[in-house]
């Protein structure tokens, strides 16, 4: 079924909704004070999007792309640092389609099984994004595989964006949505779908600053890769398709130490029994920390982007 406008905005976005609906989760959203947390006195509204299938947001692109582009005989290829390969696993299984995923070798152990567990071909390549992506280029020049890139894609931007529609649905009234960065595919198709109707704020590691770099430079440029979340947030650089739409409407970067991301994650525990990967809990820190200050009476939202990650006692740290 392909959509007539691949170009992410409103529109394709919620025609990306509707064919990718019968796949995916409507993840939940949970309200909690930031008394809870040391914070002033406001409510935060979590998108819980670990909870999605394949254990992050990376479902809805990786769908997306299956439903929406002519997969050929000889299947799908996919570079990823963990979450997008599981997630298309994870589809491939499902809509019974041939798949290889090439990951590096920082990807994490739980990301690692779970791609096995849904069935694909699981390639560990080099030590960083890039080792991976490069050779699953290889490999679809080599077989005619169909690539399925993990953030620069339209399809793959468009189903992200289904995560801001869902939001919106679920949470009308925000003003402010923070969103973890890694090479942006995410944070593109949440913008695309507020269209500078809400700030949307990404939130990178000081590891990773990929877009903050971006900002800086005027468009993508390699930073540095590495850091705590490494394995879902340190692609190098942001998207070319994603840049354009992120200075467009999320101008705002914020950065967060690996610190405040751990801290994060056991506070996510300790608060709400929501155990989150490093990645998936960057946003978070952003608020915890104070990298992001939120005004009196500013309704934040916060996404909650994955949860695969092996058991961590966050009880005995921080």
């Amino acid at each position: 079924m392909e959509m007539p406008d691949n170009t992410a905005n409103p529109q394709t976005i919620a025609r990306c909704e509707r064919i990718i609906r019968p796949h995916i989760r409507r993840t939940p959203v949970v309200e909690a004070n930031g008394d809870e947390f040391g914070l002033p006195a406001t409510t935060l509204t979590l998108k819980l999007e670990l909870l999605q299938h394949s254990g992050s947001f990376k479902a809805r692109g990786a769908f997306a792309n299956l439903l929406a582009r002519e997969v050929p005989k000889a299947g799908i290829v996919a570079a990823s640092g963990g979450n997008h390969g599981a997630a298309v696993a994870y589809a491939a299984m499902k809509l019974r389609k041939p798949a290889r995923i090439f990951v590096p070798s920082i990807s994490s152990p739980a990301k690692i099984q779970r791609i096995r567990e849904y069935g694909a071909d699981l390639v560990i390549e080099g030590d960083r994004y890039a080792d991976a992506l490069a050779a699953s280029e290889a490999w679809a020049q080599q077989t005619g595989a169909m690539p399925i890139p993990a953030f620069d894609q339209n399809e793959t931007i468009m189903g992200q964006g289904t995560l801001g529609l869902e939001l919106e649905q679920q949470a009308a009234d925000i003003d402010t949505v923070l969103v973890s960065v890694g090479g942006g595919g995410l944070i593109a198709g949440i913008a695309a779908w507020y269209a500078g109707r809400i700030k949307v704020v990404g939130v990178e590691p000081l590891a990773s600053p990929t877009l903050t770099k971006a900002f800086e430079a005027g468009h993508p440029v390699d930073a540095e890769a590495g850091g705590l979340a490494a394995d879902s947030l340190a692609p190098r650089r942001v998207g070319e398709l994603v840049f354009p739409i992120v200075q467009k409407y999320a101008r705002q970067t914020v950065l967060v130490s690996d610190d405040a991301i751990a801290k994060a994650q056991a506070q996510l525990w300790r608060g709400l029994r929501i155990v989150a990967e490093p990645g998936g809990a960057a946003a978070f820190s952003a608020i915890l920390s104070g990298a992001y200050k939120a005004a009196p009476g500013e309704r934040v939202a916060i996404v909650i982007s994955g949860g695969n990650t092996a058991a961590v006692n966050f009880d005995a740290t921080y």
